[in-house]
């Protein structure tokens, strides 16, 4: 793809690769955080689905106190569900306790009141979590002006009687590494099929449709590295260094995803056999935001749900999402409005109806894909049980192999190209949709 050299891409994969591999290592469910002279009322460390025979295991280590005669009772761990917290602020509002430690909606962990004289040792606790529910691991320091630091290396797990095993994902989410293979088997056999589609029809395949092959290459193997992942993290609560892999194809599996989008939105090797320049500006654009929106990810991942920069990597993540979701469309809408151009100076009015509608079908497709796979697959996550987290995760993938399908049905090679199989009549009659078009929209 000669036209895409100007793209640096080789340079862009290449810093990529090092950000990827230079990246801290995950944890998964085992999460070590270090607090240095931190006064913060309240520090949230990670959320966590127990089910009836949870546990967390919490170590600390180098605790540090700027006052060590403070009142340690109002210092503290303890596990809180969200709606028991909208309830603890209310008890604080109206001053019926002074510090959540002292409230009967959460499950206090410990309190440094039980460090004993010498607040500055290591301290080691387990703790059992009966009810099932999806519980954040909170620390907090109501003492004015005190600052804490500490080593805090936190284990959520749940045990299952039937099998004697520990499970370190969250109760919504242990049935991912399964979900992931499925669909893992799914795609290799969609890329199967692609490569006798391409083999069988080898007289009209375009440099394009190889291309749709190595999409759904880098999606299989996304999701076989994924399945591994979470099944590692689902075992010992590590990834053993299956997240490098997750995320070296995850980063692929976008950028060229992303590219395939605008390249189709083109008319690239099928309808022509270059890109413009401003077609090539659209690439510049979104594949280093691509980049940047899988530093992003890495990082939101590393940190956990309430990390340093966590947040402030959400809302980084998100905006170039929406600036790379809206970059890929523009290549859509210019081939539509070169299509009706075309089709009134050249008069084969039948033949760029037909592309006109198929490049039509497609624009609202992706706008549909985006959507549902941003916005509904959000609120699907927001209103669902923490239970059935892993809904959200069905659905997305269930939207990206329809998108995926729907793609390769409508842009696959044919051995007869309907474009150049347009009678007199159908001619005629394309002439006279196009001018009701044009009539309509005046």
């Amino acid at each position: 793809m000669a036209s895409l050299s100007d793209l640096s891409l080789h340079h862009l994969l290449f810093v990529a690769f090092l950000l990827v591999f230079t990246s801290p290592t995950t944890f998964g469910e085992i999460r070590y955080t270090e607090i240095r002279s931190d006064s913060r009322s309240t520090i949230p460390f990670d959320e966590f689905g127990f089910t009836h025979s949870g546990r967390l295991n919490l170590n600390l280590s180098e605790i540090a106190l700027s006052n060590p005669r403070s009142e340690l009772s109002l210092l503290g761990f303890y596990l809180c569900t969200r709606d028991a917290w909208d309830q603890v602020l209310q008890q604080l509002h109206d001053a019926e306790i002074q510090c959540p430690l002292q409230s009967e909606h959460v499950k206090v962990v410990f309190t440094f009141a039980q460090l004993g004289p010498n607040p500055s040792r290591a301290y080691n606790t387990s703790f059992k979590v009966s009810d099932a529910n999806q519980f954040t691991l909170l620390f907090s320091n109501c003492i004015s002006d005190l600052k804490v630091s500490m080593n805090v290396h936190s284990v959520m797990y749940n045990f299952n009687p039937r099998t004697g095993q520990l499970d370190y994902l969250s109760a919504g989410r242990t049935s991912l590494p399964l979900i992931y293979f499925l669909f893992f088997l799914v795609y290799l056999a969609l890329g199967a099929f692609w490569v006798f589609t391409l083999f069988k029809n080898r007289l009209s395949t375009y440099h394009i449709h190889y291309f749709m092959l190595t999409v759904v290459i880098l999606k299989a193997l996304n999701l076989l590295f994924e399945a591994e992942d979470k099944s590692y993290i689902k075992r010992t609560g590590t990834a053993h260094g299956w997240d490098i892999l997750f995320y070296l194809f995850s980063f692929l599996k976008g950028i060229m995803l992303f590219t395939l989008i605008v390249l189709i939105g083109t008319g690239w090797s099928f309808l022509k056999p270059f890109l413009q320049d401003k077609e090539k500006k659209v690439l510049m654009i979104v594949i280093p935001l691509q980049v940047v929106a899988n530093i992003a990810q890495v990082v939101i991942d590393e940190t956990g749900p309430f990390g340093e920069n966590s947040y402030t990597w959400k809302k980084i993540f998100l905006l170039v999402d929406i600036i790379c979701c809206c970059a890929v469309l523009f290549p859509i809408v210019w081939s539509i409005k070169n299509l009706r151009e075309a089709a009134k100076m050249d008069g084969k009015a039948a033949v760029n109806l037909v592309k006109l509608t198929l490049f039509r079908q497609y624009y609202i497709v992706v706008i549909s894909y985006i959507y549902f796979t941003r916005v509904v697959v959000y609120a699907l996550e927001t209103i669902t049980s923490y239970k059935f987290e892993w809904t959200g995760v069905v659905a997305a993938e269930l939207a990206t192999l329809a998108f995926y399908i729907f793609t390769g049905y409508n842009f696959r090679p044919k051995a007869h190209n309907p474009y150049f199989a347009i009678d007199d009549e159908e001619e005629e009659a394309a002439a006279e949709a196009l001018k009701l078009e044009d009539e309509f929209e005046l």
